[in-house]
This record gives structure tokens, C-alpha cells and sequence, in this order.
């Protein structure tokens, strides 16, 4: 593993073994800092106390032969009319004494002296400095090398440790690697650390919600398949009924009939693009405050001809002012959809109301006709898509209701069926919560498809 991966900005390995080692490394140096000036002072302390011993044994009885001293001590005695009575080989002293520790230079040469006095006489001990300092200094090291020599073996078993902890993130990336592309099962959790759990946690529920998208498409694709085979199949017949046409009107209404089957078949490939949108997009729709009455009445102005050419009696029951925040294309399309099944469903001289509301603090839309409703046993298959109610005298693609019901659950809405008051289907969005509705996912703006 090459450095600039092993301590790259994103290696969280790299991170915490170069932040780990720089705070040992900065924590040595501190420690041994401390340690070598602390030895430093013990071994001042130390000369300094060897130093008195020597005056103590010299005022005891002088150890030292004149002319033959080897010490590295230099001794010098006087008596107490001043007169000298013994003088060591070493370093020359002053001749005036300082009782007590004191430090003076004599030939350039450094010397640290401590002199007691005595009734009997005064002894003055000198020690060369330069060389007690070297002693010193030697004994420091002596007493750093310890900590300096133990940090290399801290560092390698921190090392060892974060290794070992970050094991489990580096068998999990293996496994992720050596998946295939379709493998969408949980990844284990035995053996993962507590702080990595919830990101696995996590993973999972993605690799959950993306193998739930895959099956959906799967059965969308396969749905779709079968649900375009009629149609085409009817328009290669028409075809060839109108090429076996033996007159010109037989000619005319084959062709006619052929023109109504492309348009249902254009119809539905139109809702299956909007189904698939509504259910799998991913592009943003950015929520947006919506003032539902508003909506309503575009919705009823927009599809009030088609109502009328039924003799139908479509409006907005209810002027009720509310807004909510959600994608206005996506929320759009939804009551289109609604209105329009209303219109698609309801007999000839029917009635159709949009009804606006809150309850609880929480804003409500519903779509209600005369039409023969949907039996309660059949409601809640009819959010599947492509499911027709049995017996039913429209025709349609069984999308109308899916479609409503994938934008429903991207705003966080809830879409429910009921018994209308007119006694046909009343169908009821209802938002989360008061001007506060949004998208629960990432969808595109939606383009009208009906």
C-alpha cells in the first residue's frame, strides 16, 4: 500500500494511525524533555550533596596525602588565624572564601565550590564544572533513553490495535466488492463495531429499498409487456381488416377504428411513463407552496368540456382557502387523475365534486361522483396497477389510481377510498400535516401525460 494512500485524506485508517503516532511522537518529546531537564537537576542536587560530603570528611580528618591527589575534588584548608594548612594538586582556588555554594571562573576554567567553616579551621571543595555537567548531562540521557526507546514499541503496537479495530470495515468492503451486481442481501453485522453498526444498518435498509425498486421494475416491465400485447395485437388486426376492406366505407371505418386503437395504445404508454416516473424517478421536484382551490378550479376549467359532453355536473363543492407545500406538477397531476377517472367512470348525467378540507390541523382533498363506486372488497386492489373492477363498463388502463397513489406516497400523503355521499367512489388525499407537505423522495417535475 502505497504512502499517499496509506495516509490520504480520505484513508480513515491513514487518519488515525498519522493523528495516533504524531500525538506519541509529540507525547515522547514532552516526556522526554521533561524527564532529561528533571535529571539534570537531580544530578546538580546529587554533585552538590557529594560536594558537602567531601567538606564534611575532610573537616573529619584529611584523607588527602600532599603532592600525590588523584581526586577529582581540589581541596583547600585554612586555619583559623588564616593560615594555610593544605592545599590538593587540583584546580587553583580563591583565596577569598564565599561559605556556601558558589560558582567562579579561574584560568577559564568553570568551577562549583562549597565552603564550610568550622571553629577549627575552613574547607573549601571545588569541582570542575565543565566535567560536572558532562557527568550530568550523560546521566540524563542514561534516564531518557528508556522513554525514547519505548516509543518506536508503543507506536508499533497502536498500530497493531487500529489495524486490528478497522479489520471488520475492510472485510465488510470485501465483501461488498466481491458481490455481484444483483446480490442485494443484508450485510452481516456479526463482529462489526458498535459505532459501524448503524451505518450497516443503514446499508441494509438501502440495499432493502433498492431491491424493492428492482422487483417493482421487474413487474412494471413484465405488466407492461403484457398490457401492450392487446392493443398492438388489435391494431395488427385492424390492419389487415382494412386491407382486406372491399369498399371504401368498410375501408374508412376500419381505418377509423384503427385510429381509436392507436390512440389508446398512445394513451396508455403515456401512463405507464408516468406510472414509471411517479414510482422510480430521480430527479428533484422542489416542494412549493400550493393554494389548493386554485388547483381545483384550473383542474375543473381544464376538464369541465369532457363533463359536459357527458352531461355531467362537475365542480368544486367546497371554496374552502388552503395550502399546502408540495411539488404543484406532481400535486397537479394527482387530482387530474382523480377528476378524470370520476369522468371516465361516472354515467351520463352524473355529478362530480372536488372537496376540500382539514381535520386536525391537517388539510384533506377528495374527488366523490355518482358513479357505481367500487365495493369495499375491491378498493384496496384497486391501487394496483393495471387492475380493472370486475364488471366495470368504462374502459381504461387500471393506471389512473396507481399513478395517484406512487405520487400520494412521494409526498408523504395518504391516499384512502370511501363510499361518497353522492353513492358512488369518493377518493381522499390526505396531506401529513397543515402547509407542510413535501416530497418524501427525489422525483422530477411532472409533466401532465393523460
Amino acid at each position: 500500500m502505497d504512502s499517499a494512500r496509506f495516509f490520504g485524506s480520505h484513508s480513515l485508517r491513514g487518519r488515525l494511525l498519522a493523528l495516533v503516532l504524531a500525538a506519541i511522537g509529540l507525547v515522547t518529546l514532552l516526556q522526554a524533555s521533561s524527564t532529561y531537564r528533571m535529571a539534570l537537576r537531580e544530578a546538580d542536587k546529587m554533585f552538590d550533596f557529594h560536594l558537602e560530603e567531601v567538606a564534611r570528611s575532610v573537616h573529619g580528618g584529611v584523607p588527602f596525602v600532599p603532592g600525590s591527589d588523584e581526586s577529582e575534588y581540589s581541596v583547600q584548608v585554612w586555619g583559623p588565624d588564616g593560615s594555610e594548612i593544605y592545599r590538593s594538586n587540583g584546580a587553583q582556588l580563591p583565596a577569598q572564601a564565599v561559605l556556601g555554594f558558589s560558582d567562579t571562573r579561574i584560568n577559564g576554567l568553570r568551577l562549583r565550590i562549597y565552603t564550610l567553616q568550622t571553629p577549627e579551621n575552613t574547607i573549601q571543595i571545588a569541582q570542575d564544572l565543565d566535567a560536572r555537567e558532562a557527568r550530568a548531562r550523560s546521566l540524563a540521557a542514561n534516564a531518557v533513553l528508556p522513554v525514547l526507546m519505548l516509543a518506536p514499541l508503543l507506536m508499533l503496537a497502536v498500530g497493531w490495535v487500529i489495524s486490528r479495530s478497522l479489520a471488520p470495515l475492510t472485510r465488510m468492503r470485501r465483501q461488498v466488492a466481491g458481490r455481484e451486481a444483483t446480490d442485494l442481501s443484508p450485510l452481516p453485522v456479526d463482529g462489526v463495531p458498535q459505532e459501524v453498526q448503524p451505518l450497516v444498518a443503514e446499508l441494509n435498509g438501502l440495499f432493502g429499498r433498492v431491491r424493492d425498486t428492482l422487483q417493482a421494475q421487474q413487474h412494471f416491465v413484465a405488466d407492461a409487456a403484457h398490457e401492450l400485447r392487446s392493443p398492438l395485437t388489435a391494431l395488427r388486426l385492424q390492419v389487415q381488416a382494412a386491407e382486406r376492406a372491399r369498399d371504401e366505407t368498410a375501408r374508412r371505418a376500419a381505418v377509423a377504428e384503427m385510429a381509436a386503437g392507436i390512440e389508446r395504445a398512445i394513451a396508455l404508454v403515456e401512463q405507464l411513463l408516468v406510472l414509471a416516473r411517479a414510482e422510480g424517478a430521480a430527479v428533484d421536484a422542489v416542494p412549493e407552496p400550493v393554494d389548493l382551490e386554485a388547483l381545483a378550479r384550473e383542474i375543473v376549467s381544464e376538464l369541465l368540456p369532457r363533463a359536459q359532453a357527458r352531461r355531467q355536473d362537475l365542480g368544486l363543492a367546497t371554496g374552502v382557502p388552503l395550502s399546502v407545500r408540495a411539488p404543484r406538477e406532481a400535486l397537479r397531476l394527482a387530482l387530474r387523475n382523480l377528476v378524470d377517472n370520476a369522468i371516465k367512470y361516472t354515467p351520463e348525467g352524473g355529478r362530480i365534486d372536488i372537496a376540500l378540507g382539514t381535520e386536525d390541523g391537517a388539510p384533506w382533498l377528495a374527488v366523490e361522483d355518482s358513479g357505481p363506486g367500487i365495493p369495499e372488497a375491491e378498493r384496496q386492489r384497486a391501487l394496483d396497477r393495471f387492475y380493472r373492477v370486475p364488471g366495470s363498463e368504462a374502459a381504461g388502463s387500471g393506471l389512473g389510481l396507481a399513478i395517484v397513489k406512487a405520487i400520494a406516497e412521494r409526498m408523504g400523503a395518504r391516499l384512502a377510498l370511501g363510499q361518497s355521499a353522492l353513492g358512488g367512489l369518493r377518493v381522499e388525499l390526505r396531506f401529513s400535516g397543515p402547509m407542510s407537505v413535501g416530497f418524501a423522495a427525489r422525483n422530477p417535475p411532472w409533466e401532465e401525460a393523460m
